[in-house]
């Protein structure tokens, strides 16, 4: 029998009691590997519940104690990074050195919240009267709630509940229905640590439990990452339920490359970031514009490295891209490469065509050129390994033709120029910017920063930006 995905609350795990579920899958094989309950809404309430019992607790605790679980937690996710590597591509399919190194990035907010005595300091001022001081204390919220998508599941549960718990707040994560099971050993992990009972909780479920914490007024914070409608969703719902929201949305991430690129290094990185984790991430470069004399020969360059790029079975050590999520979703890709012939662009390389593992659920990488910019392979999001050119004569119309666009998660530039990199820098609409690297992902020092329909609210993830977001500021004036 498949296994029944508990709820884990108050350090106990809890049997769904869900009218529906779904199946779980290693998307390398096809394989059914468990079951996770959809809409189990009175798990939300003994999660939230669970929260609010312990934060008083540990609101209390000692910064210094609460950072020291995180020198802790820190140690024991090295320790077994390989092993949740491993849950990663079985739950996920990315390959082994994509899932080690997303687990790597998890680990370094684990990091960085381990500095929290220094990030969530106050300030004081002195004599603003006479016999009068005043000084402002960042304190916790509350209850946060964290929903997390299926594919970073290590990495991103990380950018949310260390920055959160260390603040001194109480947390409830509701992952991704698809990849729930690497969440579990994440918080056994942070309880071997120290972390006391009911200060992360973890509830599965689909859309009625995304909503109704959304909608419980116990629930302070919401801190998501997914696809922009549902970013949107949660964003307008929270906020008018009275929630501070940070809510992680959709891309289309344009990479520009100059006729001086290094061509070899440029191919090596649009690769990656069009290809690597089968183009499941937010940060994929997704559409490429070249810009005068570079356009035939950079077509040819990624046609044959797209030849030559090897699919298959993450856990497989030769693999460089292994499968989609879900056999849905690769027709869905699928029907983005019809729709790009359709719309007039020349189909240079069919990943439909690619060599790839008899199961599982694989689809090749995907290079179109002549595209233009209206068409909806290079308007839309379509979360897969499909490259699309478009050819300019220069920079300004490339920035241009890249700052249409609604979404403005990143962009990336390859030249070997300062004046063009520069320009590009001042003058492109993105959050994030690359300068001859394919996936300008930031260190966890510095906030993800999306701009335009990639981002909805104020306060990024990462960064100091997390810890202003799940504290609020206490300003106190004393007259002795």
């Amino acid at each position: 029998m498949t296994e029944r995905v508990a709820h884990l609350i108050f350090d106990e795990k809890v049997a769904g009691s869900a009218s529906t579920w779904d199946a779980v899958y290693n998307p390398a094989t096809g394989e059914r590997i468990a079951e996770v309950p959809l809409d189990d809404e009175r798990a939300v309430e003994l999660a939230v519940e669970a929260a609010a019992r312990a934060f008083p607790d540990w609101a209390d605790t000692p910064i210094l104690e609460r950072a020291r679980v995180m020198f802790r937690y820190r140690e024991l996710l090295k320790s077994h990074q390989k092993e949740l590597a491993a849950m990663v591509t079985r739950e996920h399919g990315k390959v082994q050195s994509d899932a080690f190194n997303e687990v790597g990035r998890g680990i370094e907010v684990v990091e960085l919240a381990a500095a929290a005595p220094s990030l969530l300091k106050g300030e004081t001022l002195s004599a603003v009267a006479h016999g009068v001081d005043v000084s402002m204390l960042r304190v916790p919220l509350g209850v946060a709630a964290g929903i997390t998508p299926f594919n970073f599941p290590a990495m991103i549960p990380l950018w949310m509940i260390p920055p959160a718990v260390v603040s001194g707040n109480t947390f409830v994560l509701k992952p991704s229905e698809r990849t729930p099971l690497t969440s579990l050993r994440l918080l056994e992990l942070l309880t071997e640590a120290g972390l006391p009972a009911g200060v992360v909780n973890i509830v599965h479920g689909g859309r009625a439990v995304v909503d109704r914490l959304l909608h419980h007024p116990r629930v302070k914070a919401v801190s998501f990452v997914g696809s922009q409608p549902v970013a949107e969703h949660v964003y307008r719902t929270a906020a008018a339920a009275g929630k501070r929201v940070q809510a992680l949305g959709g891309a289309k991430n344009f990479h520009v490359v100059m006729p001086d690129a290094d061509l070899e290094r440029t191919v090596e990185a649009l690769a990656g970031s069009a290809y690597g984790s089968a183009g499941e991430r937010c940060l994929a470069g997704s559409v490429v514009i070249a810009v005068g004399e570079v356009q035939e020969r950079l077509v040819e360059a990624m046609a044959d490295r797209a030849r030559r790029l090897v699919v298959g079975n993450g856990t497989d050590s030769g693999s460089e891209m292994g499968p989609l999520i879900r056999a849905q979703h690769r027709e869905r890709v699928a029907g983005y490469i019809d729709k790009g012939v359709a719309d007039g662009a020349t189909l240079v390389y069919d990943g439909r065509q690619h060599p790839t593992p008899s199961q599982g659920f694989f689809l090749g990488p995907t290079l179109f050129d002549r595209v233009s910019a209206d068409m909806s392979i290079a308007r839309e999001e379509i979360f897969g390994p499909v490259l699309s050119v478009i050819r300019q004569p220069d920079l300004k119309t490339a920035v241009q033709t890249a700052n249409a666009s609604r979404f403005g998660n990143t962009a990336t530039i390859y030249t070997a120029a300062g004046a063009a990199a520069r320009y590009f820098r001042d003058h492109i609409e993105a959050g994030m910017v690359g300068v001859n690297i394919g996936v300008p992902a930031p260190i966890a020092w510095f906030p993800f920063a999306g701009w335009k329909n990639s981002f909805y609210g104020d306060l990024h993830a990462t960064g100091t930006d997390a810890f202003t977001f799940y504290t609020e500021r206490r300003v106190i004036t004393e007259r002795w």
